[in-house]
């Protein structure tokens, strides 16, 4: 049986920035890395190692200095700005350390409004977004505004929102960074649990440990380049 291509290829990608002396800061030097579909895949690092630039450019929010980046073998520089723009409204699902839910709407409008973005019926996009806030505990406090929900809640209406699309890719930049430990305990399983069961491919940006340990993989960012971690438990 001949294997099914991986939903990400990452090939030789590269970012450097100018620099104040003018010359170039050289953040990522031929990043190499594969996803499957419904694979979890956890990117640890030290802190100013590319992390965050590796994650804005999977998610087409940037674009690289050189390599290339497919989705479903299809390039990102290939797709003008119009379509990448589709790409990332359609596509791909967002979850940030903080949540950024828009505080005059309650947490079912909100989830609701990617939905409404990319033209769904009202009824249409409020059935699934209820569906989706069901699976995270939220049922309950559909109707509450962001000011009116724990950190813990927040986060996982934010989860919802980034699932509610049935994206192919989720990127997630230290979702659990801004709780605490139990409170991020419980989002890592349900973001994981949830993930599988959607199927939907996951890359997850994160120094903690505890999330580290729920991926399918866990990779090193380390001057420039990714490598596997065999150790989560060596993690800091």
């Amino acid at each position: 049986m001949t294997a099914l291509a991986p939903l990400l290829e990452v090939r030789g990608l590269k970012r450097r920035y100018p620099s104040g002396d003018a010359g170039w800061l050289d953040v990522l030097l031929g990043v190499d890395l594969t996803v499957a579909r419904g694979e979890v895949v956890a990117i640890v690092g030290a802190s100013g190692s590319g992390k965050s630039t590796l994650l804005h450019l999977l998610g087409a929010l940037d674009a690289p200095t050189d390599g290339e980046i497919l989705l479903d073998g299809v390039p990102y520089r290939s797709l003008p700005d119009g379509e990448l723009a589709l790409l990332r409204n359609r596509r791909l699902g967002f979850v940030f350390q903080f949540h950024h839910l828009l505080r005059e709407f309650s947490a079912l409008e909100n989830v609701m409004m990617p939905l409404r973005i990319a033209g769904w019926s009202a009824a249409r996009a409020r059935s699934r977004a209820e569906e989706l806030l069901a699976a995270v505990g939220l049922a309950g406090r559909m109707t509450h505004r962001p000011a009116a929900l724990s950190g813990g809640e927040q986060q996982r209406c934010a989860v919802a929102r980034a699932l509610v699309h049935d994206p192919a890719l989720v990127l997630a930049d230290e979702p659990t960074g801004n709780l605490d430990h139990v409170s991020g305990v419980l989002l890592a399983d349900l973001f994981v649990r949830l993930a599988r069961e959607l199927e939907t491919a996951v890359t997850i940006v994160t120094h903690s440990r505890q999330l580290a340990q729920c991926a399918d993989r866990v990779l090193l960012l380390d001057e420039g380049r990714l490598a596997p971690v065999k150790e989560v438990e060596a993690l800091p």
